[in-house]
């Protein structure tokens, strides 16, 4: 069967299509742009967690990061780490890499992060957290080669490619899924344009992102080969595409030692694992409580749309055969690993199956005919894209901002100032652009200026009682620097002088009244609340 469908066709673009590609995009960058953290960067996108500061190497730890608060974190905050050494020898690795064996198999994006980054520790965090986002843009760009902007529809397969969640959630976390599928429809452009050898490349090159892009050489088959000497060929071609992973597994084997780990619970019996995806789904739909906070906080909901877009997506790879397309190759190959897919992929609000079978995605919004009648089946195979949102949600911070000059907040050996909420807080919380944090009492907020000199900042925040009770706060050395009565009615502390000397500082928060509970429906004791919390450090100071 031809690969020819119907929204192939070049006729000529559409202004209005085109508009449409480029708002797409501006909105996407907006969205970027609201993870910027100053002070931060990108970092939020890698999503550290608290619970492994102590293990981080040492080239991160002297760098001013995001770290979400009573969180393990995700899986980038370990390839951004090896980011930081992709040839493996730094000694503290092994202790900071929960597997290093598995996580290092996938060095590729480690390595562009650390050559973008100049070898330098803070612009390879930020090389790390933006490479998602780069390769999103990127692949807008590959996406109109089946996409070109000439019809609505094409923009509407463009988009549920674009803004599915898998996609959604890679940028969010800075993971390897989004780059990895840039590689394979760079190689599967090469393949349908015949240059298998380039595409022969691209592939190989793409196992050193991910391990399971190894089943995009199925595009490399030919059904149409009949002499030996052709099917040498693909079997040589497909030799060229481990050849690169192979190579690294034995490096990396003398660096880390044994590789076979494959991670814990990744694989099962064939449809076991979806199989009680489904079953742990539908039972939490038919739940009163599950409904109670509406759709948007309803996980199951949007596990069952994740569900039924690869469901559709499966079968249609299933029973419409196109073994002439070569994305039709791939796609039928990450169809047949959705079977063996285990709970480790599958479990969770939705899972992280949309993200690992994001080349059926792909394949999908592709092959699918144009005409009406097909309407149905391509919606009901992009339904992730209303489970965007949640994934580009806009960062909080961790409470407050950090503004001012480069070269105050950063040192010249690369650490970075810092601003925590040590003890008396609970974790953040944020509405749209606004966020604050609760106290338990009294509450400690730590400054650290990584420079061998003083320097001079503002603090601005707004303060709120859970009641009415005074609120000081009071510097390293005793001294007062601010008092107030506050209520519920919010204070503004406009520009607050705060002398930071070298290493920790500390400006405590105290309350003349213990704290109460505010509604009944939140079990906490409360006392006062610092809302849009901003630290702006703007000079050095004398000694």
């Amino acid at each position: 069967m031809s690969v020819s469908a119907p929204h192939f066709s070049k006729p000529r673009w559409l202004v209005p299509v085109i508009l449409a590609y480029v708002v797409t995009i501006a909105l996407y960058l907006v969205a970027v742009a609201q993870f910027y953290i100053p002070g931060k960067g990108f970092s939020y996108l890698i999503s550290f967690g608290s619970k492994n500061e102590t293990t981080r190497i040492a080239a991160l730890r002297q760098l001013n990061y995001y770290v979400e608060p009573d969180s393990d974190g995700y899986d980038a905050q370990y390839y951004a780490q090896i980011a930081m050494d992709p040839t493996l020898r730094a000694p503290d690795l092994k202790n900071a890499i929960d597997s290093l064996p598995y996580r290092a198999r996938r060095i590729f994006f480690s390595a562009t992060a650390y050559v973008s980054g100049c070898g330098r520790p803070a612009w390879i965090l930020q090389a790390y957290a933006l490479q998602n986002v780069v390769c999103w843009l990127l692949l807008a760009g590959v996406l109109c080669h089946w996409f070109p902007p000439t019809s609505w529809g094409h923009f509407g397969r463009w988009l549920g490619v674009l803004a599915s969640f898998g996609l959604c959630v890679s940028v969010r976390n800075a993971l390897v899924d989004g780059p990895s599928l840039l590689l394979l429809a760079l190689g599967a452009v090469a393949i349908e344009r015949g240059r298998s050898w380039l595409g022969t490349a691209i592939l190989g090159v793409s196992g050193l992102g991910k391990e399971t892009n190894l089943l995009g050489a199925a595009a490399l088959l030919r059904p149409e080969a009949r002499t030996w000497a052709e099917w040498r060929r693909i079997v040589f071609q497909g030799i060229l595409v481990g050849a690169p992973l192979f190579l690294w597994l034995i490096y990396l084997r003398q660096a880390a030692g044994p590789v076979a780990d494959l991670g814990a619970r990744n694989f099962d019996w064939p449809l076991v694992a979806f199989a009680r995806k489904w079953a742990g789904v539908l039972p939490e739909l038919m739940r009163a409580e599950t409904w109670q906070s509406g759709i948007a906080s309803a996980g199951a909901f949007w596990s069952l749309l994740m569900l039924v877009a690869v469901t559709v997506q499966f079968g249609f790879l299933v029973l419409r055969p196109q073994p002439q397309a070569p994305l039709w190759r791939i796609g039928i190959s990450f169809a047949v690993l959705m079977l063996v897919l285990g709970d480790a992929v599958w479990e969770g609000f939705p899972g992280a199956a949309s993200r690992v079978l994001l080349p059926l995605q792909l394949a999908f919004n592709v092959l699918v005919p144009g005409g009406r009648r097909w309407w149905l089946i391509l919606v009901l195979g992009n339904l992730t894209m209303l489970n965007a949102p949640i994934a580009l949600e806009p960062p909080s911070y961790d409470g407050c901002r950090l503004d001012g000059p480069g070269e105050l907040l950063t040192a010249t050996d690369g650490r970075q100032v810092r601003v925590r909420f040590e003890s008396g807080w609970y974790d953040v919380e944020h509405q749209r652009q606004h966020y604050w944090r609760w106290s338990q009492g009294d509450a400690v907020l730590r400054i650290d200026n990584p420079h061998a000199f003083p320097v001079e900042a503002r603090l601005r925040c707004t303060v709120r009682g859970a009641e009415a009770r005074t609120l000081r706060i009071l510097d390293g050395s005793g001294a007062v620097r601010w008092q107030g009565a506050i209520a519920k009615a919010p204070i503004e502390i406009e520009g607050l002088a705060i002398h930071l000397l070298p290493g920790e500082n500390r400006l405590r928060f105290v309350t003349d009244k213990p704290p109460v509970h505010l509604t009944n429906d939140d079990p906490r004791l409360l006392a006062f609340y610092v809302k849009d919390c901003s630290v702006d450090v703007q000079r050095t100071a004398a000694p």
